[in-house]
């Protein structure tokens, strides 16, 4: 069964979808309250050219599902899932900052009291997370002082001859050695301690009292004296929370920033009204399915829109994989954008925690207020390890003068980048840079014209060779003619730039160099940006390629500008392969109908990846009968060369 009649087949119940890709690896998870509408919609944001679904289902060819009673379910179901299988379109907590617990071990002959920041289920009393991490550590000294119940190691499931220091300096009761104290006088120490961790303060207060009382009555009064000791210690703990919780009840606070890919959150922990901690999250490679855009959201960039951030998609899976297993939630959680599941979200934090929990996104007053403080906080966290510091432009120019040995602190610099799937419609863009700034007047983009196939080296010499050329005929015409650029054209510059970059390794930056030697641009400086390792190549000395701090301003502009090359060279080659798909070839092959080659399209992105297209991926979007009909269709001339008519003797 294909995907498409494996969707057709799903549910209207609640539940978790999965899809997997060829080789059996769950790539996104999702929920639903209707599995089939959700799953289905996939396919219509994918055939609407909306690149962040469309990535997600060209590669799956498969998907799975489970199904669950409600829709909280699908909420803590999907978070697991997540958590466990990881999947590389879903928005992964990277973070692994977790605050401490007060750890008292119900489970062991005697109990102790531990401060840890990990929660398993092995019969111990988890209290907690203390804001901030320190006050879980003095919450644990003053259990040790006035309850004394130990954090030692030493194995209390046998007797030892002496006692450590604990013991000496009166922080522990002693169990460790006989006859030091009793498993009577241990478990009320111990109930006491449940009482106090847990808050309940007056039933502590009641009980010792009465403890204090019977001692004086008894004339042990070093005991009395003793139990009046804890009483103020814990009566002065009392007044500190209901000064505290007169003020305001318990709050996270969220404020994000987002720029060139990356983005920093910064949590405010709000305790008895105020601001007692601030936690930081970064992510500097978001799922591609929230930061790509479809065709009129590049038409927007294009115009000098931001880059498109699906801030909504982003706290919503932030926030669930952040409170759904938590023992202790706030009871107000403020967030700079709404999203669509946050009340099923807080229905399922109000069930769990067992108290209303408010998930807003504030829109104006002190709430607000304290929503904005936090983004200022997240862009100060941003420029702190995006940026570490930000120089003046002059210095910049300084930076990669120095960098690329320039003779002159650069002005202008053009990037080329080459576009295709597999070889078809492939285009090429260029970008400028003009003294710190993108000049968007100034783009070009280029249909190739002499390249059949796939040959991004070709490519690239034809675009480079095409390009200045013209500088040096002084030609005010375009790159490629008819131009299609947003904007106002401007002309051509008389001299060529003070930098060339092109997107690629060294095979692109050879075939640059090549293109410019024809022309007798022999002392032009050039280089190369590599993807993924991110090593600049500069022409010459290739040998000695440069590498650059992952948080160089300098290497984030060369970014910024390769990254800008590459998004106009996809938004152009989009353009170029929806007015070629209007008219396919595919209609001709029999079996094949609109509908069947919306779905292939829509699958593969392009005629030229149907075509290439083995048997069983084929079978994946079609019926096998189908499947074979389009493969023996583009495959017809590579069977004839295997099997070859024999040449019948006439007997002459």
């Amino acid at each position: 069964m294909d995907l498409h009649e494996k969707i057709r087949t799903l549910p209207t119940r609640p539940g978790v979808y999965l899809y997997k890709n060829a080789g059996g690896e769950v790539i996104y998870v999702g929920k639903a309250k209707n599995l089939r509408s959700r799953v289905r919609s996939y396919l219509l944001e994918a055939s609407q050219a909306n690149a962040k679904t469309g990535s997600l289902m060209r590669e799956a060819i498969d998907v799975d599902y489970i199904l669950v009673d409600n829709e909280h379910e699908a909420l803590a179901l999907e978070n697991n899932l997540i958590k466990q299988r990881k999947p590389r379109f879903n928005i992964l907590l990277r973070d692994d900052k977790t605050y401490p617990y007060v750890r008292l071990t119900l489970a062991d002959r005697y109990p102790r009291v531990f401060v840890t920041r990990r929660l398993r289920k092995d019969g111990s009393a988890y209290y907690g997370p203390y804001f901030p991490g320190n006050l879980a550590w003095r919450i644990a000294d003053l259990i040790h002082r006035s309850f004394l119940i130990p954090s030692c190691k030493v194995d209390l499931s046998r007797y030892h001859p002496r006692p450590c220091l604990q013991y000496y300096i009166h922080r522990c009761l002693g169990p460790c050695v006989e006859g030091l104290t009793t498993p009577e006088a241990y478990r009320e120490a111990v109930r006491d301690t449940q009482m106090f961790l847990e808050g309940r303060g007056t039933e502590l207060s009641k009980s010792i009292e009465q403890r204090m009382q019977a001692a004086a009555e008894n004339e042990q009064f070093e005991l009395a004296a003793k139990y009046r000791d804890l009483l103020i210690t814990i009566s002065q703990l009392s007044e500190k929370q209901r000064i505290a919780s007169t003020e305001n009840d318990d709050a996270d606070v969220y404020g994000y920033h987002y720029e060139n890919g990356m983005i920093a959150v910064n949590l405010f922990h709000m305790r008895g009204g105020k601001i007692v901690d601030r936690r930081e999250f970064f992510w500097e490679d978001l799922p591609e399915f929230v930061l790509e855009s479809g065709e009129e959201e590049a038409s927007a960039l294009a115009s000098g829109a931001s880059q498109p951030f699906d801030s909504s998609a982003f706290f919503s899976a932030l926030l669930k994989q952040l409170y759904i297993d938590q023992h202790y939630v706030p009871k107000s959680i403020f967030v700079p954008v709404d999203f669509a599941d946050r009340e099923t979200l807080s229905a399922l934090l109000a069930e769990r925690t067992g108290h209303r929990v408010e998930l807003a996104a504030p829109q104006r007053g002190e709430k607000r207020s304290l929503v904005d403080l936090a983004g200022q906080n997240a862009k100060q966290s941003y420029d702190q390890r995006f940026r570490v510091l930000q120089p003046s432009q002059k210095a910049i120019q300084e930076a990669l003068q120095d960098i690329f040995m320039l003779e002159d602190p650069p002005r202008r610099i053009e990037c080329f980048d080459i576009s295709h799937i597999q070889g078809a419609e492939t285009v090429a863009s260029m970008v400028v840079w003009e003294d710190g700034a993108m000049k968007k007047s100034a783009y070009r983009k280029f249909k190739i014209k002499t390249v059949e196939g796939v040959d991004d080296f070709a490519s690239m010499r034809e675009v480079v060779s095409r390009r200045y050329r013209r500088i040096l005929e002084g030609s005010n015409a375009a790159g490629n003619g008819k131009q299609e650029d947003n904007g106002k054209q401007e002309k051509e510059p008389k001299e060529a730039p003070s930098l060339i970059l092109i997107d690629g390794g060294l095979g692109q930056l050879h075939a640059a160099a090549a293109a410019l030697e024809e022309l007798g641009l022999t002392t032009q400086p050039l280089a190369s940006i590599a993807k993924r390792e991110e090593i600049i190549y500069l022409y010459g000395q290739e040998n000695d390629p440069i590498v650059l701090d992952r948080r160089s301003p300098v290497l984030h502009l060369i970014q910024r500008i390769r990254d800008e090359s590459h998004r106009f060279a996809i938004t152009y080659h989009r353009k170029r392969r929806e007015m070629r798909d209007r008219d396919s070839e595919l209609l001709t092959i029999p079996g094949v109908g609109a509908r069947t080659r919306q779905r292939l399209l829509e699958h593969f992105g392009s005629l030229r990846s149907v075509q290439n297209a083995g048997l069983e991926a084929l079978t994946a979007v079609v019926s096998r009968k189908t499947a074979e009909t389009i493969h023996a269709h583009f495959h017809a001339d590579a069977a004839a060369a295997e099997n070859p008519l024999p040449i019948l003797d006439n007997g002459a």
